[in-house]
């Protein structure tokens, strides 16, 4: 692999897992859904479910998803 997870192929859609909450305007309105990328270690895909977000994905290594992961936590004041 070159670094550039934009590279590898896209997971089945079997290996997502969906995320929801609120959904205030029905059944996918505040759903994303995350799975690991085939190909690169410890790298994941996180998918928008809307329909104006269909499509569109942002990925991450393991390290990148955590530091985003821990610092939501944080600035929410959550704990795991």
């Amino acid at each position: 692999m070159d670094g550039n997870l934009y590279t590898l192929p896209v997971p089945d859609t079997s290996a997502f897992e969906r995320y929801c909450g609120g959904n205030l305007g029905g059944s996918n309105e505040t759903c994303v859904s995350f799975a690991a990328i085939p190909g690169a270690e410890s790298s994941f895909v996180v998918r928008d479910s809307k329909p104006e977000g269909a499509g569109k994905e942002l990925r991450f290594s393991e390290a990148e998803l955590d530091e985003f992961a821990s610092g939501w936590v944080k600035r929410r004041g959550l704990t795991v």
